[in-house]
């Protein structure tokens, strides 16, 4: 830890990115005093440039260092975190941070052409990229009138994203104490059941209904080491600064991602206790034969449709994974309505076409942040 911790003490100075995202949640960390006093130094979010220090952070750090993660879950940094939930009314106790254990999984996967995609199992958003790829694979994408960025191509892919999305939003949450049906909606048998509820010349606008917030604020990164042993990690509070809420003297914002529950009790994400929401952060793998892909594509609800298509420009378009993660997409938020966002590199003839059909284009600028910025190593 001593790398973090001394980065923590020293700081660093801050990225124009980050300057900027500081900058717009000025009045959100006033909220609250103690996020006020770490993240705001001289009342205001720092400049570019400007060397950023947080010795509260240092000293957590520093305490997981000693004491192993039974400093943040039953330790000092647990009882200053539980004093703040006193003070704001919050629900957790001593027993909920102490109890936590988190877990390892086992990936789920789907073959697509002749790779394997591999992604987290619920309760998190990947199996509606995994769906969507196998709904994808009914179509000849890739071939004659199916190129890259083409009507056909792009209108099959939006429509498999709502299919998928909607199975998801309807079907999955945490799976302790509930099953769901995962080996159901991953067979290929579903997918080309699904498949034929797309009509190739008419947008489908009611995919089933409600959409949920998204968050911004993720981060992504992936890692191989010399004896090819890959990481694929993705971080994320939810929102910019998570719930806004610092326990004084640990310099670290509490997440809100509780933020992302369903209060409809007959759904599977609905809201309780020692329950994790459905929600959006998926790091991913790919393989064929010897060669392996680690991936992530940031942006909330975007992932998983981000996911698919960067499998779709390495696999049938056969770009490399430079040009896959530059490849204009397209971005659906929403889970209704016939509402999708496009990036201007794809051609207005293809935009004009796709809207003959019924797709309601919200026109986003070259490189658009809604589309998701991603992170690859082969």
């Amino acid at each position: 830890m001593a790398a973090a911790v001394r980065t923590a003490q020293e700081g660093f100075p801050v990225p124009e990115w980050d300057a900027a995202y500081w900058a717009g949640s000025v009045n959100y960390l006033r909220t609250d005093e103690a996020a006020a006093t770490v993240y705001l130094p001289e009342d205001r979010a720092p400049r570019v440039g400007e060397v950023f220090r947080n010795p509260d952070l240092a000293w957590s750090l520093e305490q997981i260092a000693q004491h192993g993660k039974d400093a943040f879950y039953k330790g000092e940094i647990a009882k200053k975190i539980l004093e703040s939930m006193k003070r704001h009314g919050g629900l957790m106790t001593e027993a909920d941070l102490a109890e936590f254990s988190s877990e390892f999984v086992e990936p789920i996967s789907t073959t697509y052409r002749d790779w394997t995609v591999y992604e987290l199992p619920p309760n998190v958003q990947g199996l509606a990229a995994l769906e969507m790829l196998n709904i994808m694979e009914t179509f000849p994408l890739g071939q004659k009138d199916w190129g890259f960025a083409s009507t056909n191509a792009l209108h099959t892919m939006i429509e498999a994203k709502k299919l998928a999305y909607a199975d998801l939003l309807k079907h999955i949450g945490d799976p302790r104490k509930q099953k769901l049906p995962v080996a159901t909606l991953l067979s290929k048998e579903w997918a080309v059941e699904r498949a034929k509820q797309i009509d190739v010349d008419h947008a489908k606008c009611d995919a089933t209904a409600g959409g949920i917030a998204a968050g911004n604020d993720t981060t992504y990164l992936s890692v191989v080491d010399r004896e090819g042993n890959m990481v694929s990690l993705i971080q994320s509070n939810y929102e910019l600064f998570g719930s806004g809420i610092v326990a004084p003297g640990t310099g670290f914002a509490l997440h809100d991602r509780g933020g992302l529950f369903s209060l409809d009790p007959a759904s599977p994400n609905a809201l309780a206790g020692r329950k994790r929401p459905l929600h959006t952060i998926i790091p991913a793998f790919a393989q064929k034969g010897d060669s392996r892909v680690a991936f992530g594509i940031m942006g909330g609800w975007n992932q998983s449709q981000a996911h698919a298509q960067f499998i779709a420009d390495l696999v049938d378009f056969k770009m490399n994974i430079q040009a896959a993660l530059e490849a204009p997409r397209f971005s659906k938020h929403s889970f209704g309505g016939c509402d999708v966002m496009m990036e201007n590199r794809i051609p207005q003839k293809v935009r004009d076409e796709l809207a003959g059909k019924g797709h309601k284009i919200e026109l986003k600028g070259t490189f658009a942040s809604v589309v998701g910025g991603g992170q690859a190593v082969m």
